[in-house]
């Protein structure tokens, strides 16, 4: 007699575990640096409401980019919004002529990185930029908001401490989740002082809409924002982006990524999205391991990334009417956590070569130092001044 076996299909299995992967690379990309992107817009003069349309729309352009690259490729490409670009705008600053001198300035990035999909030589002189001096810029660029815990423990105890104990938690027993669940805590603490002090919120304003900018081209907007933020973006997202995917065992399109997110960033431009690139820390999330042992189906994580980043995208609006009832310190808490990784992996580069040490220090000092020479933010004059520096010791040691 023949005996009969219950079919079993691997399939089943196999779609599931890149979907996980993908919705929890989505909230772990999501939660915590969105708070980052507000106020980076909100720095270089966006309202409330224009700065929550500019999350909306980076959200869902970065989500459509993930859907279009991971089909189009049948790799798990992962694209973000650039955390370090709206950190860079933070420490910027407004610059002359208000926001819609920033929005000419993300047009001129996305035109940019366009242009660096379509010119080899330029992602190639990029990538000559010495890594512990675009490391150092980085750093110095995120010090101020990594001080946010601190700073706000020292002003605000009561309702900052619970953000920085669930975080600490966290880090211990879910390190992935650290800092998603310091921005759930952070919700949980709004939630409560809105209770106590009775702040309401009109409903409207709960619904996503776009508002469209004219732009504004100026020379200071182009020095002063538009080249650090395509430099801080190529350098600490892109390049390192690729360099991700390849140690996964992925060859990433070059091209085919620069120009989609690249016209998406001149696309979201005039509605406040300031830029969208290639993931780097997260896009191991998508295309590694957790998204099962078949390589093939990887790329159904990325999908389900750009699904999920739409839905979240659609909802900023919330996030945006959250931010605004926070209390005091709060939301700039989040924002250190959600950064502090990427500020000790930038430290950690930025000390990796000791014949750089010098000049990558006076680039970071220069960063930290927020100062505006000429009315050209800090982050551009650290990049100058760390090249001149490292120029000159490389005299010295040709000389000897």
């Amino acid at each position: 007699r023949r005996e009969v076996t219950p079919m079993t299909t691997a399939s089943t299995p196999s779609i599931l575990r890149p979907i996980s992967a993908g919705i929890v690379s989505a909230l772990v990309g999501f939660t915590g640096p969105f708070v980052v992107v507000l106020a980076g817009l909100g720095a270089v003069g966006a309202n409330h409401a224009q700065a929550a349309r500019g999350l909306l729309t980076v959200s869902v352009l970065m989500g459509l980019s993930c859907i279009l690259l991971s089909v189009w490729s049948r790799l798990p490409i992962t694209v973000a919004w650039s955390t370090p670009g709206a950190a860079l705008l933070v420490a910027t600053g407004a610059a002359p002529g208000g926001w819609p001198t920033a929005v000419g300035a993300f047009l001129v990035t996305g035109a940019l990185i366009v242009l660096t999909g379509l010119v080899p030589q330029l992602g190639a002189l990029i990538a000559r930029i010495p890594t512990p001096i675009a490391q150092a810029m980085l750093a110095g660029i995120l010090l101020q908001l990594c001080l946010g815990p601190i700073t706000g423990l020292a002003s605000n105890p009561l309702e900052v401490a619970p953000v920085v104990i669930v975080w600490l938690v966290a880090l211990v027993l879910l390190p992935r989740w650290a800092a998603p669940l310091a921005f759930v805590a952070a919700a949980v603490v709004i939630a409560i002082h809105v209770g106590i002090s009775g702040s309401t919120i009109d409903a409207a304003a709960l619904l996503p809409r776009l508002e469209f900018t004219a732009p504004h081209f100026s020379l200071g907007g182009i020095v002063s924002i538009a080249l650090p933020l395509y430099l801080v973006t190529m350098a600490s997202q892109n390049v390192p982006g690729v360099a991700v995917m390849k140690g996964l065992g992925y060859d990433v399109p070059w091209r085919r990524s620069m120009l989609v997110t690249g016209i998406g960033t001149v696309i979201g431009a005039p509605s406040g999205g300031h830029a969208i690139n290639l993931a780097a820390i997260s896009a191991a999330l998508a295309a590694g391991p957790d998204a099962g042992e078949d390589r093939s189906r990887r790329w159904i994580a990325s999908v389900t990334t750009g699904v999920v980043y739409v839905v979240l995208g659609i909802a900023s609006a919330a996030f945006g009417a959250l931010v605004l009832l926070a209390p005091t310190g709060v939301i700039a808490a989040v924002a250190g956590l959600a950064l502090l990784g990427t500020f000790v992996s930038s430290l950690q580069a930025t000390l990796a070569v000791p014949a750089d040490h010098l000049p990558a220090a006076i680039c970071f000092i220069t960063a930290a130092s927020g100062i505006a020479i000429g009315g050209i933010s800090a982050a551009f004059w650290a990049l100058i001044f760390g090249l001149l520096v490292r120029w000159v010791l490389s005299l010295r040691r040709a000389g000897a």
